[in-house]
Parts: C-alpha cells; structure tokens; sequence
C-alpha cells in the first residue's frame, strides 16, 4: 500500500492528501459538516471563532475548545477506523475514575485526617488487607479497594464494617512506613507533599569526613546498568492522578501555570507583575502558554486524542518537550505551598496513549497540520514561495521549521553532524532527495521503535541526540523528524557546518529569502583554572558527544572511550546530570 487510503473518508482521501493543503481543506471542510449535523449551533460558533479569535475571552476560547474535543475524537477515531480501540481508551480512563475520587473524599479527607500518624503506626495492616481481600472476594489493588469502597458508601450503613476496616487500613498505608514501603509505586495513599524551599530534595547529608556531602535515601536510587531508558515516566493511572490534582483553574482564570502567577495588582500602579519564586525565578508560567488545565480536564474526562489536540495547538512538537522537562509549567502551579501537579508527566502520558493506539504516529502527525481546535491556524498558510535556511537541527531549529511550513514557507535544514537517512518508505524521501511514496505507519513500537541502547545515532536532533540520556525517549526523535521530513516543503542535509561548508553569503547566493541560526550555546564553557585541560579533563558536553555518537555507548562498537572513576562533575545543570549519569 504505497500511501494507501485511509480506512474511512466520504472524500475519498488517502494518506498522502493529509500532507498536502488542498487534501487538508478537504479534511476540515468534512469535519465541518458531521459537526453541523450532530451539534449546528457549536459548528457555527467554530466558524465565528475562526472569523474572529481575538473577540474570544480566555474562559469562552477555553469552553469552546472543551466542547469541540469529543467531536474532534470522534471523527479521528472514524477517519482513521478505530473507533473500538478508542472507546476502550475512553473506558480504560472511566474505569479508573473511582481511584481518584475515592483517593480525595475518602483516604485523605476522611482517614489521613480522622487518624494520626502515630496511631496510625500501631494499626495492623497486613491483617486488614487479608480481611479486606475476603471481603473483595478478588485479590487486593487499589483499584479494587476503591471500587468497593464507593459501592460500600452507597450503602453506608450496611456496610459499617467494612467501611471500619478500609479506613484504619487507609490510615495504615498512607501514614505508616511499612504502609509508604506496600504503596511506594501506587497512587490511592498518597497526599501532595508540604513545600520546604530549603528542602525540595530530601537528601541524606554526610560530614564524617570533614566535609559535607549530600545523597539520596537508598529508596530512592535508580542503577544506570548500560544505556536504556531507566525513567520511562508514567503510566495512565499516574497521569490521571496528576489530571484530576489539577484544579482546571482556568475555569476561574487563574491557570497561572499557563498565564504565570501574578502580584496582586496594587491600586492606581497598573498591571501586576509576575510573583518570584524563593529563589528568585520568575514565575511566568508556560513559555508557550500552552492550555494546561484544559487538556488536564478532556484527559480526564476520557477524551485522550481531544486532549493531545489541545495540546498540539501551542505544543505541537509535543513529543520534544519530554516528561521531566520544560518545567515552568510546574514551577508557577497554583499549589505553591505543596507540590505541583506534574504537568509534564500528565502531558507526555497523553501523547503516548495516543501514539500507542493503531495508526497513532499518523493521528499525531495530522494533528500537527490540521488542527479544528487551533482557531487561529487551523491548516498550514498557501505557500508564499520563500525559502528560509535553518542552521541547526536541534530542539530551536526543529520547531522553527515547523512554524515556518504552516507558515507557508520551504524550508531547508542543515545540521554539522553526519545525519543518517531514514528508510524511503517511512521518510517519503528516495535517493538523492526524490520525493517517494510513503507506507503509513500502524503499529508505532513495531515499525518505528528501537532498543535505546543498541539504536543508530541518527544525528538528527543537536543535543537531543547526544545529551538528555536517561530522562527523555530517544525514539521521539524519529517522530519529530518524520513530522518535519515527510512534508514536501522541507528539505534536511546533515555535514553542513553554517560559515564553514556554507556561509550566509552562499545562502543568499543559492536564492534562501532567510536565513535562521539555530545553533544552540555555542562554544562549551572552558573553565579558568590552572591546567584546566590536562589528560582527564574534558568539558561535559564533549564527553557526552564522544560517548553517544562514536558508538562507544554500545556494547558491540569498537569505539574506545577511557574513563577513569572517580569522576568529578563541575556544574549542576542538565548537561552536568547526564555525564554524572552516563559516567
């Protein structure tokens, strides 16, 4: 099936339509009329909101998105013939609907706060599980002790005993160490953590040897054996704890973690400035001003690709951002005294759920072009004829260039690494830059997906590619390269060093209208210290390209890396964490 048909479409499309504008026009103009014919009166505010977004308030642009997610989903699940696959998504996410709401009235309202910790320790919870699990009559899950505890409070009296028992074993689980140590992994026994700013991370201090140094309860450690992913984020039952934490705020417009978290205005003296952290951060919220608490309230509310379609419209390389970081989001959370809803675990779960499902990548892929929720930019701009040149295919040039395509623009991608091709039918591009049909891809782990620690360096994706080891899934970067390459307005050469192979000069001389530096920090910083350079000492973010792109990662590559132990890191930022780690 070269770029075979879509499984469902009155239009008569096939994939490859869905990267052209013309196909995209035809796409949203059927979306148009199945929404007219369930909803008329919603599909005529969309074509005002389109008209005119700017005359949309926050909360209206917030309430429209809200009610077009359903629809939205319901027509990609149609389009694309998973219609089962997304209704059992959508029951996957009811299904646990009662962890969450027994987790708030029940343990923490009723026995986090009904019993004390230390009499919490005396209460026997090994026996009250074994009591509970009869009870049950299936063996015991948090799950399970939710489900039964909402169906025993329908029938309170009935069920006092039971009810006795399921609250002091609550109070068990969630004060108690022994009860923490059963629950580490869950979700139902857990309260958000108090905020101490001197404290954020609970580290065992140690001066025996005349000086202080600083580790990690034994709990807490995660070997690195090899080069895989040890941080693979959270599941769904995570990132809906996380969805239903959040107080979808932007009902009230306070969705700080959005907007930023602001100074009460004083009177008479304007605006109100953006309030700082304890350290001095200022509290701006998310650079991209991404809807947050709306996509927190379609994830749980079931509609997992509404959700990522409100994500997509300020995010759309969504699958850059990662689980751990960009993190202002968190740092300007209403909850400034507790801790934060993880805003980018909850994110990164939503895109993944989506990925997962059948024809997943292409569901994403499209949402990157043709978007109903983005009213501003529903479908990619008519072509303008300028052509731009991108230095640098890492994170800044990656999303530059696709800004710059719905824009209207051609775009050419250079990068100083070797940037290996892709096979033609994933990439849609052929010997010698040729456009080729593409095959669709169904099954995303099992056409797309490498073993992390035995993959190619592709060397696409800047630091990307060489840094941000165990905190990020590096086959998100042949997802966002496929986002960008399969579109015929892009073009992507690797080996070309901007003012070396190719200088500006060159660029204009070649008929570029732009030309767009997106070459990351520069130079490594070079300490000034005595021998700073001597045998053994290397600058982090070289360490970190030596051992990644030799191959001297990887068990079977006769690439030579020596490292000598114990190893001291200058620095505490991200790139200093992963030569701590990798080393």
């Amino acid at each position: 099936m070269a770029a075979g048909h879509i499984p469902v479409t009155a239009s008569g499309l096939v994939f490859g339509d869905l990267y052209r504008h013309e196909g995209l026009l035809a796409l949203d103009r059927e979306f148009l009329a199945e929404l007219g014919s369930a909803d008329d009166a919603l599909r005529e505010q969309v074509v005002r909101a389109r008209a005119a977004p700017s005359a949309l308030a926050p909360k209206q642009e917030s309430d429209l998105l809200l009610a077009l997610a359903p629809h939205l989903e319901r027509f990609i699940a149609r389009l694309f013939g998973i219609e089962a696959e997304v209704r059992a998504l959508a029951a996957r996410h009811r299904e646990l609907a009662p962890l969450h709401a027994v987790k708030r009235q029940f343990v923490q309202r009723k026995a986090m706060h009904g019993i004390k910790p230390q009499d919490a320790q005396g209460i026997d919870g090994p026996a009250l599980r074994i009591e509970l699990e009869r009870a049950f009559g299936e063996p015991f899950s948090e799950l399970a002790f939710a489900r039964h505890v909402t169906r025993w409070q329908q029938d309170e009296p009935g069920n006092a005993a039971h009810l006795d028992r399921a609250l002091r074993y609550a109070a068990w689980a969630a004060h108690s160490s022994e009860g923490r140590k059963q629950h580490r992994s869950g979700v139902l026994f857990k309260a958000p953590a108090k905020l101490d700013p001197q404290r954020l991370i609970p580290v065992v201090t140690d001066a025996s040897a005349g000086f202080k140094s600083h580790r990690l309860d034994g709990a807490h450690r995660r070997r690195r054996e090899g080069f895989k992913l040890t941080d693979p984020g959270t599941d769904l039952v995570g990132a809906l704890d996380e969805a239903n934490y959040c107080i979808w705020c932007h009902e009230q417009d306070k969705d700080s973690c959005s907007k930023g978290l602001k100074e009460k205005a004083a009177a008479g003296r304007g605006a109100a400035s953006f309030r700082k952290s304890p350290f001095g951060v200022t509290l701006a919220g998310c650079p991209l001003d991404e809807k947050i608490s709306e996509f927190q309230h379609a994830k749980a509310a079931g509609n997992a690709l509404g959700a990522l379609a409100i994500i997509v419209v300020d995010n759309p390389m969504v699958a850059a951002t990662g689980h751990r970081i960009c993190n202002d989001c968190m740092k300007s959370c209403i909850y400034q005294k507790q801790e934060p809803v993880n805003i980018p675990q909850a994110e990164t779960r939503t895109l993944k759920d989506a990925l997962e499902l059948p024809w997943g990548f292409e569901i994403y892929s499209l949402l990157t072009r043709w978007n109903p929720l983005n009213l501003r930019t529903p479908w990619p701009r008519p072509a303008t004829g300028k052509r731009v040149l991108v230095a640098g295919m890492g994170p800044a040039g990656i999303a530059l260039a696709h800004y710059l395509m719905n824009d209207g623009h051609s775009v050419v991608g250079i990068d100083g690494l070797k940037i290996e091709p892709l096979p033609p039918e994933l990439s849609s591009v052929g010997p010698g830059g040729s456009r080729v049909p593409f095959r669709p891809i169904r099954n995303i782990k099992e056409e797309l997906y490498e073993a992390l620690d035995t993959r190619i360096m592709a060397g696409f994706g800047g630091v990307a590619e060489y840094g941000i080891t165990v905190r990020w899934d590096k086959n998100f970067l042949k997802v966002i390269r496929l986002l960008l390459e399969r579109r015929a307005e892009f073009a992507l050469f690797g080996g070309v060093r901007f003012g070396g192979t190719l200088t500006a000069d060159d660029a204009f001389e070649l008929g570029f209208d732009h030309v767009a530096l997106a070459i990351g920090a520069g130079k490594p910083t070079v300490l000034d210290l005595p021998n700073g350079l001597a045998r053994g000492v290397r600058t982090a973010s070289d360490f970190l390209m030596a051992l990644q792109l030799t191959g001297a990662a990887k068990t079977d590559s006769l690439a030579n890396m020596q490292l000598r132990l114990p190893v001291v890191v200058v620095g505490g930022g991200l790139t200093a964490i992963d030569t701590a780690t990798e080393s």
